[in-house]
């Protein structure tokens, strides 16, 4: 997996490339949630070069929503396709985290 980050007015985009799985867990989490103090941390994780994600990649997810949620920003996801976004739908993300079908989208609302 690689990943690719820029801001964009103010908030960080994280484009991820490859498989999400428990190899890649904590550096997954470290640029969604990029310090201790992640207060008003705004952040788009771009998900379309994301071909698998396991159920680590989920709890990834969880975990980087409630910490941004706390500290008074968010996590949207973007892009989410084929195999990826079916398992987003069975376990119910897709209900938790705004998803949306474009990084544009999710800047954008």
């Amino acid at each position: 997996m690689s990943i690719d980050t820029e801001t964009i007015d103010g908030v960080r985009v994280v484009t991820a490339h490859g498989e999400i799985d428990h190899t890649h867990r904590e550096t997954l989490y470290q640029e969604l949630v990029p310090s201790q103090d992640a207060t008003g941390t705004r952040t788009v994780l771009d998900l379309a070069g994301v071909s698998f994600m396991d159920s680590s990649g989920i709890n990834i997810l969880i975990a980087a929503h409630q910490a941004l949620t706390e500290a008074g920003g968010w996590l949207r996801l973007a892009g989410a396709h084929g195999p990826v976004l079916r398992v987003m739908e069975l376990v119910g993300i897709d209900t938790l985290i705004d998803c949306h079908p474009t990084p544009h989208h999710a800047l954008t609302d």
